[in-house]
Order: structure tokens, then C-alpha cells, then sequence
């Protein structure tokens, strides 16, 4: 499996500075002159500066030189699966023969390689093989080949052996042309100085240009007013902000398989040959034969007309032949998506066999069970929408016009109980409208959970392929990655690959990405480059919205008393809005199905019952009860509201 060169990402998007005019430079050489400079090109650098987008603008310009040059891109993780694919289905050397006759590779990640001894070997030998036959390889780490741990001396050697250039922090005039270039293809426009003040900022990368970018963005959407530049510091906290650093990468995109031909040449001679030696027919047949055979498919088929004198309709055979075979793609493809493990059944390779993949199709697709959803108990319309919630309801809104486009990720914030889960469902809900939409919403704890399982049942690759399929993901809670290593792995790939495909992502967190603890950097860097949207405590506004919905579902008539008293108390959640309106609820209930008043709230909420509420056996008293047990009782040293419902039954039935 390789990734797509992504088309945003090319040496006409790429702001050139002082920090990274070197490996720029470097770069645009090999592009011009594949293996002939630089050959293996190293590129390094901290976290978000710019490796991949470095790395497929070396792709892209490659490409544009030379059309017929084969060119692949990958991660260091793709590389070992697909090579781990391989193994597993008997095609080892097929594998390597395929990498050795790329033009150009490019690989990112490669300081994954730490402990992974088989892989450090199969890598030294592909850029030797590389380096021999005169193509150019370029990979690109966090650190230099050094520095990578456990990594093989000889390897070490071979990497370093042709240029080891690394990127810088941007600085100031640099991080200015990236807001400014940002910005014109945003569309957005700010008064002068407001782009220099976040630039002064030292942010550590270019993601989180990007993400006080967008900040920037959706305040002026929803206040509808431009922003000055002595605004900016308040709106995006920035002294309270801490500049970190984190890998840009533009996450995996599955792509066509390249080439498929590397027999062409090969066929031709042989075309020739065998036409000057025998009739046409045989001809067209050996070369179907070693076509087929060349892509790993059983040609027995074929085989058995070259048995015969005079076969008829042979080109009909080649082409029914060829018909079988691009539908064992496609199954394969499929099954592949839903479990590569399934994909590697020698059935997807015998076009006699096209019935049984067809079957065996329908048994995986049959499995292939959706990732959770949202909750439907969490409509859009049923959201309050306030002061303190109105920059995230608005970028949830935005959002939805463009998923993918707008804001991506969106990261929505603020501590627990201030509806985050509820608007990230909504968004859910309406992302799942779409024609075709595989939404995945649910909370990051059974995101571990499903992952704890497929590793204990073998089923890692059946559980990553339902979340690939994805066209997005909504995660409630991400802060409970903490200390989940493995989790936080697939996470990071996973996001890379959706982001790539421009899928929306989502998240909630208690509290902003960069002060979540034992959240890898990586992951915070991308959460920080889409746009984090605060909740805050509930206003006014809110409040009285989520009361009025409250008591209409309860029955209840929201009279105008009751919603101002309630809306006035003090409650830093929604959720403590809930817990008032039942406690004033089943409190007239128990008062044999009192009415819900303000009244009664008071009294409940206060504990100042009203005079004409009072209990009295129909006369005035001193305020003294006789009780029957001998013994005198104050009312006014009386309880007569417990707080839980419960333990006040248990009172009464005494």
C-alpha cells in the first residue's frame, strides 16, 4: 500500500525562507535530476515544518520533468505493512523487485525504523539496490539518521552517505509570507498588523500558524466584525499559549497500484519473436500469458489454447480472460478495504476461481460491520445556543457546508458537563445524512476498547479497516489516550489518512490539545492545526433554552416565573441545569403531584417555603408539634425536603 502525492503540496505552495532554503534547494535538485545528486537526499527536521510537504513537492516536480518516471510515495508504516502483507502471502520477492524499480521513492517517518531490525535490514538493501541501478531515494525523520535509536551502523552509513539537510523554526518573515499566503487562499482579510502580531508570536510550527489562523477566522465570521491587532493577543491567548512543535504530514491516501506493465518492454521483444516463429494467435496468446503471469495470476486458461491446433475466437478468450481478472481486482480491492488479510486468498488470483471470490467477497462484505455512530438522542436542533457556545456552534455549522474543507480538525473544549458531547453527536447526526456517509462517533474509551479487542482476537488490520472506511470520525473525550501508546499510534495514522482524504475529523477534549497530558506531541500538532472552539459556562440564553426543552419534555407548562428564577441561579453546566430542574420536579411529585412553580423551586432550591405552603392541621399553633411518642418537635428545626427522593421515602414509610 502507497500513498497519493497530495496536489496541495507542491514546491508552488511551499514559503521559502532562510530555515529551510537549503533542503528546498536540495530538494528542487533531485526533482530535476532523479539519482544523479544527493542520492540518498535526508531530510530532517522538528515536528510541523514542512518534511512531507518537502517531500511530494519533490514527487510532484519529478513527475512534471519526467511523465514516464514511476514514482512512489509512503510512510515507514506503510512500507512494513505492505511488506509484512507480502510475506504473509508468498510474495516477498515480488515485493522487493517492486521497490527496486521505483525511479524516485519517497519515504517519511523513517525514525519509526527503532527496533525494527527486519525492516532496518530490507531497507539498507533497497536503497543499495536503489543507489546501484541510479534512483534516487529521499526519506525524512525528526532527527538525523544518528540519532535515530537502535538504528544498524551500516545503515546509519548509507543514509548519511549523500546529503543530510535539516528545517528550522520558521522565522519571523517567514511565519508573515505563511500567514499572508494562508489567508489569500482562505479568502480573509485582516486589518494591517494583525498577521504580524501572531507571527511575533514564536508559534513553534506551521501548524499552529495555522490553527490561530482559523481562530482568527471563526471569530470574525460569528462577530461579523474585522479584528485589530490589539485584539489578537486576548482572542488567541497568546501568552498564555506555549510554542510546540509537531510533524506535518498529510496522513496516507490509498492510491492505484503503479505501473502494473513493468514486463512492457519485456512483451514487446517477445511479441516479436514469437510472431516471426509462429502464427499470429499464438503470439497474442504468449503475451497475454506472460502478462497475466508477470501480475501474479493463474493463466491456465490461456495455457490450455496454445495446447490446440487452431483454437477459435481467440481474441475473444484474451479478452474474456482479461474481463475475470479486472474483476478479481475489484473484489480484492474491496475485500482488502474491509480486511487485508482476507485480501491475500490465492482466490483473488485464478480467474477459474471467479465464482468462489465472489463468494468469498460476500462473506467479508457480510462481516464488515459499520463503526458506532451518533446518537440520535442529540439533535442539532435540539442545541442551546448562546454567547458561551456560539463560536463553536458556529464552526460546527461551517463545518457541515464544507466537511473536510472548513475547519479540519475541529476540536471542541471546555470542562465537563457544557454540552460538548451533545454537539458532537449533532455534528455526527447531520454528517450522516450524506449519500454514502460512514460516520464513526463514539467516545475515545471505546475507541481503546475496540482496539483492546482486536489485538486479543488478531483482528487489528478487520478493525482499522472499518474506521478507513470512515468519511468521518467524531471522538468524544480524546484526553483518555493518555498513556495508550498503541491506541495513540493508530490514532495518529488513522488521522492522517482521513485528514488526507479530506475527511472531517472532530474531537473533544476538557480542555486546549497543548495542555492535555501524555498526549504525544504528534497528535497534539494536529489537533492544534485545525481550529479548537471553547465552550464555556452557560449564559443566560443557554439556560433558559435548555429549561424551557427540559420542562416540555417532562410535561411540564414552562411558565415565565419559573423559567427567569431558574435561569437566574447560578449553574456552570448544563448538566447542573438537569439536576435543578428534577430536583424541582419530582419534588412536586412527592407532594402528591404539586404543580411546578416558581414557588415550589424556591422552596426547594432555598428552602424557604412559602407561609400559605406550610403543613397545619387547619389552626394556628405556636409552632410546636406534640408527638405521639412523647416529646415536643420545632418545625422549625424540622427537614421536611431530603435531598434524594429516595431517602425521603424511606422517611416517610417510617
Amino acid at each position: 500500500m502507497t500513498s497519493a502525492l497530495n496536489p496541495k503540496y507542491s514546491f508552488d505552495t511551499f514559503v521559502v525562507g532562510a530555515a529551510n532554503r537549503l533542503a528546498v534547494t536540495a530538494g528542487r535538485t533531485v526533482a530535476e535530476s532523479p539519482g544523479a545528486a544527493y542520492n540518498p537526499l535526508f531530510v530532517y527536521s522538528g515536528p510541523g515544518l514542512g518534511k512531507t510537504h518537502l517531500l511530494m513537492a519533490i514527487g510532484h516536480a519529478a513527475k512534471k520533468a519526467a511523465p514516464a518516471l514511476n514514482i512512489e510515495y509512503l510512510t515507514l508504516d506503510e512500507y512494513v505493512e505492505a511488506f509484512h502483507a507480502s510475506v504473509a502471502a508468498g510474495q516477498g520477492d515480488a515485493f522487493r523487485r517492486r521497490f527496486q524499480n521505483v525511479d524516485v521513492l519517497l519515504v517519511d517517518d523513517v525514525q519509526f525504523l527503532t527496533n525494527r531490525k527486519e525492516m532496518q535490514s530490507e531497507l539498507l538493501r533497497l536503497t543499495e539496490a536503489l543507489q546501484a541501478a541510479g534512483r534516487q531515494i529521499v526519506l525524512t525523520s525528526d532527527r538525523p539518521p544518528a540519532e535515530i535509536a537502535d538504528l544498524d551502523e551500516r545503515l546509519i552509513s548509507r543514509l548519511s552517505g549523500g546529503l543530510v539537510v535539516d528545517i528550522a523554526t520558521p522565522e519571523y518573515e517567514t511565519r508573515v509570507a505563511i500567514l499572508r499566503r494562508k489567508a489569500e487562499e482562505r479568502g480573509a482579510r485582516f486589518d494591517p498588523g494583525v498577521l504580524e502580531t501572531v507571527a511575533q508570536a514564536e508559534l513553534g510550527n506551521v501548524r499552529e500558524l495555522m490553527g490561530a489562523l482559523n481562530r482568527l477566522v471563526a471569530f470574525q465570521a460569528v462577530h461579523d466584525t474585522s479584528i485589530n491587532a490589539e485584539t489578537v493577543k486576548r482572542i488567541l491567548g497568546l501568552d498564555a499559549q506555549r510554542a510546540k512543535g509537531a510533524a506535518e504530514k498529510a496522513g496516507p491516501v490509498p492510491a492505484a497500484a503503479a505501473g502494473g506493465d513493468e514486463f512492457g518492454q519485456f512483451l514487446a521483444d517477445v511479441t516479436v519473436t514469437v510472431g516471426k516463429a509462429v502464427e499470429a494467435w499464438r503470439a497474442r496468446v504468449g503475451e497475454a500469458v506472460l502478462r497475466w503471469e508477470g501480475e501474479g495470476y493463474r493463466t491456465h486458461r490461456l495455457e490450455a489454447l496454445l495446447q490446440q491446433d487452431a483454437p477459435t475466437a481467440v481474441d475473444e478468450a484474451i479478452a474474456g480472460f482479461a474481463e475475470d481478472v479486472e474483476r478479481l481486482k475489484a473484489l480484492e480491492a474491496e475485500v482488502g478495504e474491509l480486511d487485508p488479510q482476507a485480501a491475500g486468498d490465492s482466490v483473488f488470483r485464478d480467474p477459474e476461481r471467479l465464482q468462489e471470490a465472489e463468494q468469498a467477497a460476500t462473506k467479508v462484505r457480510d462481516g464488515a460491520a459499520p463503526p458506532p455512530g451518533p446518537s440520535a438522542a442529540f439533535p442539532l436542533a435540539a442545541y442551546a445556543v448562546g454567547p458561551s457556545n456560539q463560536v463553536a456552534v458556529s464552526a460546527a455549522r461551517a463545518v457541515l457546508e464544507r466537511p473536510g474543507k472548513k475547519y479540519n480538525p475541529l476540536v471542541l473544549v471546555g470542562k465537563s458537563g457544557l454540552g460538548k458531547t451533545h454537539l458532537l453527536n449533532a455534528v455526527g447526526l447531520e454528517l450522516a445524512r450524506g449519500r454514502r456517509a460512514v460516520v464513526a462517533c463514539l467516545s475515545t474509551q471505546a475507541f481503546i476498547d475496540e482496539l483492546i479487542g482486536a489485538i486479543d482476537g488478531n483482528r487489528v488490520d478487520w478493525w482499522r479497516a472499518r474506521y478507513r472506511r470512515a468519511t468521518a470520525l467524531l471522538l468524544d473525550d480524546i484526553h483518555l489516550l493518555t498513556g495508550k501508546e498503541r491506541t495513540q499510534e493508530e490514532l495518529f495514522n488513522l488521522f492522517n489518512l482521513l485528514q488526507d482524504k479530506d475527511r472531517q475529523l472532530v474531537f473533544t477534549a476538557p480542555a486546549h490539545p497543548n495542555t492535555l497530558v501524555g498526549i504525544e506531541e504528534r497528535i497534539v500538532s494536529r489537533l492544534e492545526g485545525g481550529l479548537v472552539a471553547e465552550i464555556k459556562e452557560p449564559d443566560r440564553d443557554v439556560r433558559r433554552a435548555v429549561l424551557e426543552r427540559l420542562l416540555a419534555q417532562q410535561g411540564v407548562t414552562p411558565e415565565p416565573a419559573l423559567i427567569d428564577y431558574l435561569a437566574d441561579r447560578p449553574a456552570d453546566s448544563v448538566r447542573g441545569l438537569v439536576g435543578l430542574i428534577q430536583r424541582v420536579i419530582e419534588a412536586g411529585a412527592a407532594q402528591d403531584g404539586r404543580p411546578v412553580s416558581a414557588g415550589l423551586a424556591r422552596e426547594v432550591l432555598e428552602g424557604q417555603a412559602p407561609r400559605d405552603s406550610r403543613r397545619s392541621s387547619g389552626f394556628r399553633t405556636s409552632g410546636l408539634v406534640v408527638s405521639s411518642l412523647g416529646g415536643v418537635k420545632s418545625r422549625e428545626k424540622m427537614v421536611w425536603d431530603w435531598i434524594d427522593v429516595a431517602d425521603r421515602m424511606i422517611e416517610e414509610f417510617r
